[in-house]
């Protein structure tokens, strides 16, 4: 652990024409390797940030949105969800979400890397929250897309917690992995996708909306502001063969209460309007 000097900053360069810095307070972990640069520190307001090649992936002040959004917007709308596969996901944030539905009777993740889990229980433990513990959660360290083409088993939801598509995420994005996803979904079952900051990367959402109106009869995406991913909303895809889109805020509100536990972004509101497309993203839709 490591003090930096007043005013350190890590400063994210992914999109060609926006730069987002942050404060290091304190620097828990750096390994730079031939391949990437792996970092944790202190920001003072985001609490423990981990950076892959300066580009944010998680922390711990907002990842409840990200989490939240991407397991409870599926799992309210599918409304009995049994079975549920998230690929990726090696922090634990977002096994410890779907863990918190009690009539989930298990949880698959597919971590193509061992060391990120352990990475991740020994220096971001707040966010897994003792999931990694949980009996309901088989962890398979396997590549998601070998995963996906090879299981015969089915899923209610399938949840795909990827990274960008540069370098080992980027097969997660093509159109052969998301066909082999809708494989393994029971019938009315939905996949979601992480498909980044459709202001600054529109071509990712268009690309995967393409593939999912071939695949899917509702296909579409959803939203949720994450201040540390910079230029906008996220968008989340969203792929379905099913109606549970069409749940009312009646419907999804008696099943939150039911459900029991508390949120902080998430409630049936914010559910409903997050399929409430601005323009520009409704037309990268199309």
């Amino acid at each position: 652990m490591t003090d930096m000097p007043p005013f350190a900053w890590s400063v994210e360069a992914l999109h060609a024409d926006h730069r987002q810095a942050l404060r290091i307070e304190t620097m828990i972990y750096d390994s730079e390797t031939a391949h990437q640069r792996l970092q944790v520190f202190e920001n003072p307001r985001f609490g423990r940030i981990m950076t892959l090649d300066g580009v944010v992936q998680v922390t711990e002040g907002d990842e409840f949105i990200y989490h939240e959004m991407m397991a409870h917007v599926p799992i309210f709308a599918h409304g009995a969800a049994r079975r549920v596969l998230i690929i990726g996901g090696g922090d634990g944030g977002m096994a410890r979400e779907a863990l918190r539905h009690t009539e989930v009777e298990k949880v698959t993740m597919v971590e193509i890397d061992a060391g990120v889990v352990e990475f991740s229980k020994k220096y971001l433990a707040n966010i897994s929250a003792g999931a990694f513990e949980d009996p309901r959660l088989e962890l398979v360290i396997a590549d998601g897309a070998a995963f996906v083409a090879e299981t015969t088993d089915v899923f209610d939801v399938i949840i795909v917690d990827s990274t960008d598509p540069i370098g080992p995420g980027e097969v997660l994005f093509t159109d052969t992995f998301y066909g082999r996803a809708k494989r393994c979904l029971s019938e009315g079952g939905i996949l979601v996708t992480q498909n980044g900051v459709p202001f600054m990367q529109g071509e990712e959402l268009t690309h995967t909306m393409r593939a999912f109106r071939t695949l899917f009869r509702d296909a579409t995406c959803y939203l949720a502001t994450i201040p540390t991913y910079a230029g906008g909303p996220m968008a989340m895809g969203w792929g379905s063969d099913g109606t549970s889109r069409a749940a009312s805020i009646e419907e999804l509100d008696e099943r939150f209460r039911a459900a029991g536990f508390e949120t902080r972004y998430y409630s049936p509101e914010v559910h409903h309007a997050a399929f409430a497309l601005p323009g520009y993203v409704r037309k990268l839709l199309s």
